[in-house]
């Protein structure tokens, strides 16, 4: 790998100061140094990129991720797309993200059992381009439950959107067979969803012995526990049994709260805001207009969701963006706008935002003294934007305004020679 000075750029840290004025300096993989002021680092024997001024932060970490979801009108029809297609679409999308600035994901669900962990497996090979990922299993439900497509009249359990179980026992085979194939987080789906008629998003559907398996099974291997969890009982119950990332909460109310700040330096939510928001305003490409969305309790949830979020932040609990992108009203590669959302909704200011995609992302990677800040000696993934996200962070939208995207020190994209924005020059030892 060689030497890349990037010289001449406003340095956003992700550590909560104002960027400033600086150079920063990446040997092999990591930050060698990072310098306060223009011409503050050697230049001998680099490559030096002149940004002209751009903002150079931190890759992003989506919270929330599913490389296979299939940007589909449904469920069922995410799991219907046969094996090999299903591995190229995943590995596609993983491109995807990292075109999008996103150099780390964590892995919420997939729709194929082994898919999650062969797509990690490429990446960090380097058979295919992608963020650094961690590997989720697929959703395991209960009867009757979101992910419980199974119907009657066919016999062929491999073809439900979830890995349905009932029982400890089933439970105990399931997760087994998950951490066999080598996944970094067990998902369960603890609540329903405002999707599925008969059990919505207020109610819960595990029973404690079954999610107790789970938990116990997850921990003995090391591994980690996450849930779809958007009724208030559900997240209760993940805390109880130890869970380490709660996808939605918004339900959450006063005791949840309590359970969750006991336990903020451990645990992580990610709300996905997302596929909420576009349902209720975009969901005409489904057939699902705004008074059909507020029929089915979305407008209910989101007020609901909102309200919880800012609780959370006010107590100092981990809140990042990843909004359950893959539908076919929020696809993949607009994953951005949550942070926009969390603007919007939450009250967030840009840099606290920023913050949670970058700092908290690289904690939620469980590499957080070494990814999602830009400091001495950390993991060399870095973005040089065309403009400034503190003061528009819709910029972040925008894949021409990324110059240059480096992953583990290695250009992704690399800038443009002949850019504007940006001089590339080759400086002798």
């Amino acid at each position: 790998m060689a030497n890349v000075l990037f010289t001449n750029v406003r340095i956003l840290d992700a550590t909560g100061v104002q960027p400033y004025v600086g150079e920063v300096l990446v040997q092999g993989n990591r930050i060698a140094r990072v310098g306060r002021g223009p011409r503050s680092l050697p230049q001998s024997g680099t490559t030096v990129i002149d940004g002209a001024g751009a903002t150079l932060m931190p890759g992003m970490v989506e919270a929330h991720t599913h490389f296979g979801w299939t940007n589909s009108t449904t469920l069922d029809a995410i799991q219907k797309l046969p094996h090999e297609e299903h591995t190229l679409w995943a590995a596609q999308v993983a491109k995807q993200y990292l075109d999008c600035g996103w150099t780390s994901c964590v892995g919420a669900a997939t729709p194929k059992p082994r898919l999650d962990c062969v797509i990690r497996n490429a990446i960090d090979s380097g058979q295919i381009p992608g963020p650094r990922y961690l590997a989720a299993s697929q959703e395991i439900t209960v009867t009757g439950s979101l992910g419980d497509d199974m119907l009657p009249h066919l016999p062929f359990p491999e073809m439900s959107f979830g890995q349905v179980v009932d029982g400890p026992n089933e439970m105990r085979k399931a997760v087994r067979m998950f951490l066999k194939y080598g996944v970094d987080s067990i998902k369960l789906n603890l609540s329903g969803d405002n999707l599925v008629p008969g059990a919505d998003a207020k109610t819960t559907w595990m029973s404690d012995e079954e999610v107790a398996v789970a938990a116990k099974e997850t921990k003995v291997r090391g591994k980690r526990l996450s849930c779809h969890a958007r009724s208030s009982e559900s997240v209760k119950q993940a805390m109880r049994h130890g869970f380490d990332i709660v996808y939605h909460a918004s339900f959450a109310d006063e005791e949840a709260l309590d359970l969750l700040e006991a336990q903020k330096d451990r645990i992580f939510v990610a709300p996905g805001l997302s596929v909420i928001i576009r349902l209720l305003n975009e969901g005409e490409v489904v057939g699902i207009t705004h008074q059909i969305a507020r029929n089915m309790g979305y407008e209910i949830e989101l007020e609901a969701a909102v309200t919880s979020m800012k609780a959370m932040l006010k107590r100092g609990i981990r809140v990042l963006p990843g909004g359950d992108y893959g539908f076919a009203w929020a696809p993949h590669g607009e994953n951005a706008k949550d942070l926009e959302y969390f603007v919007k909704y939450l009250g967030m200011t840009p840099m606290e935002a920023i913050v949670s995609c970058t700092r908290w992302g690289g904690q939620m990677m469980m590499r957080g003294k070494e990814l999602g800040e830009i400091r001495d000696g950390w993991l060399a993934d870095l973005l040089l934007v065309d403009g400034d996200p503190v003061s528009n962070i819709a910029v972040l939208q925008d894949r021409s305004k990324l110059l240059a995207i480096m992953k583990d020190g290695q250009f992704c994209k690399e800038p443009e020679i002949r850019s504007a924005r940006t001089r590339w020059t080759q400086t002798a030892a």
